[in-house]
């Protein structure tokens, strides 16, 4: 009976997001091969989003993720186009699946349902959702957290059909920014990074209270390292994936590389800002006896207007006095911000500026970018496994540990590149055997999954494998150790999923009967 009306209350549900997205159709000028692909993404969505919810556990409910693609397309949505692939006429440039405009609020696309709903994420996307002052990473690292968004709202239609869960990694636009963005959501959680995203003001400095809330979680030592490990990331990621980004990038590395090598002589840097100022008032000298000069005045005129095109002509001398005046106020300021720097305090400041900037940017001096890359990326992995202990060792609770295990088991399988997943990486194994200890330790303290032998070695060589699995509901997972000839062999499996044989070393000490299947869970 309680099942009956589960189902009923499913039905409403579905028909009711169904009856909202039509709705909200009526107003636009979609096509019915639009409206019916639309219609079509939400049901599947539909059908496969309480296996996310499981594999994943820190994500939108499916209501506020299906709320929020109806919010997308009601409010940045005018105009949804999908096209063949074959009409020549209409192709979409530059090898892309789609195209979006975000001032018409416009997507072009051909009939791919995870562009398409790729597309839709994208299109609500700020360009920007770090403040200014945070250098270049103000773009680069919104780039990165952005594009990680994207990916990841495409993943419920992507890699879950309602009863598997499967990850093609060639379908994943990009596996550097997905891997990254899951660390985050990992670390800091969902709601922040939505938060972070969505934010329309920079009255809350959201950086900034990332940077706070990895300390408070994670330690000081171990927050520095990561957001500085992920700036330098977001920067190789927008020199790999956009050329003329990496040509500014490395513009403004030189340039910075030129003041980090003037300050490292305080005495040198002084005598130039010297100069620098005695320039500068003489440029303000000169102005002001002009200004106050009739006939300087007049030359001036002549000679300005001389140099400009018709259309850029100071009209009068009048005009031209008030633009110099402009100009004397600016070099002021520049005076100003001279004499300031030349302060102690403020000469320190601006010189731990520029070394941060420099050590920032010296990323891009790598003659590899990929390589450079995999770097960083090692490095950050090895922090996030780290912070994933001390979430370990917080565990109080069977709940706790539990929502741990599955993070764990999803970031073991996500890809880190197109041949391998995470568990896959030679040079993370040790961090992870480790991580994979506490856990399974602290699991069987917590009750939440059972011992399978009083053998230490033996009860970790078996239970390991629970991290291997894609058995969307490890509650509902058994297992089972069977003797072939000489050969031990560990299998985990549900009603759905049975995977393959592992070998293992012959058990010791086992609390279990060989052939015989078992609950792992608690």
């Amino acid at each position: 009976m309680i099942q009956k009306k589960k189902n009923l209350l499913n039905k409403i549900v579905k028909k009711d997001y169904n009856n909202e997205l039509e709705k909200i159709l009526e107003e636009k000028q979609f096509g019915e091969h639009e409206k019916s692909t639309l219609l079509n993404i939400l049901y599947k969505i539909e059908a496969a989003y309480k296996d996310v919810e499981t594999v994943k556990q820190d994500v939108e409910t499916k209501e506020e993720y299906i709320s929020h693609i109806l919010e997308i397309i009601k409010d940045n949505c005018n105009s949804i186009k999908i096209i063949n692939m074959s009409d020549e006429e209409n192709k979409i440039p530059n090898n892309r699946t789609y195209t979006i405009n975000k001032e018409k609020k416009e997507i072009i696309a051909y009939p791919i349902e995870r562009k398409i709903l790729y597309a839709i994420a994208k299109i609500e996307k700020k360009d920007k959702i770090i403040k200014e002052d945070y250098f270049v990473i103000a773009k680069t690292l919104s780039e990165l957290i952005n594009v990680g968004n994207n990916i990841n709202m495409v993943e419920p239609l992507r890699d879950f059909n309602g009863y598997s869960w499967t990850t093609i990694s060639q379908e994943i636009e990009s596996i550097d920014h997905n891997l990254i963005y899951q660390n985050l959501r990992m670390i800091i959680g969902y709601k922040f990074l939505n938060k972070w995203i969505k934010n329309n003001e920079y009255i809350i400095d959201y950086f900034e209270k990332f940077k706070e809330e990895l300390k408070e979680k994670y330690g000081k030592e171990d927050a520095i390292k990561f957001i500085d490990t992920l700036s330098k990331i977001s920067i190789l990621l927008s020199a790999k994936f956009d050329k003329a980004e990496k040509e500014n990038l490395v513009e403004i590395k030189e340039k910075i590389e030129e003041e980090f090598y003037k300050i490292q002589d305080k005495e040198e840097f002084i005598k130039n800002i010297t100069k620098e100022k005695i320039e500068i008032s003489n440029k303000i000298k000169e102005i002001d006896t002009i200004i106050n000069n009739e006939s300087l005045l007049q030359k001036e005129y002549i000679k300005r207007n001389e140099n400009l095109p018709l259309e850029n002509k100071i009209f009068s001398i009048r005009i031209l006095s008030r633009m110099m005046e402009e100009e004397r106020d600016k070099y002021f300021i520049e005076l100003e911000n001279l004499n300031n720097l030349l302060t102690p305090l403020n000469f320190i400041k601006y010189k731990n500026e520029i070394e941060s900037k420099y050590n920032c940017l010296k990323v891009l001096a790598a003659e590899d970018i990929e390589k450079e890359l995999d770097k960083y990326k090692i490095k950050l992995q090895n922090i996030f496994l780290n912070m994933m202990k001390i979430n370990i060792n917080k565990a109080e609770t069977k709940q706790e540990i539990e929502k741990i295990i599955y993070n764990f088991r999803y970031y073991l399988l996500l890809p880190y590149d197109y041949e391998n997943a995470i568990q896959d990486i030679e040079k993370l194994q040790s961090q992870i055997d480790e991580v994979k200890t506490v856990l399974i330790d602290k699991a069987i303290d917590l009750k939440a999954i059972q011992r399978m032998s009083t053998d230490k070695e033996t009860n970790y060589e078996i239970l390991k494998n629970i991290f291997n699995v894609r058995i969307i509901k490890l509650e509902d997972a058994y297992l089972k150790i069977t003797k072939e000839k000489d050969k031990y062999f560990v299998q985990i499996f549900d009603e759905n999923v049975f995977e393959e044989k592992i070998e293992i070393s012959k058990p010791k000490d086992l609390e279990i009967k060989l052939n015989k299947k078992v609950s792992i869970w608690g």
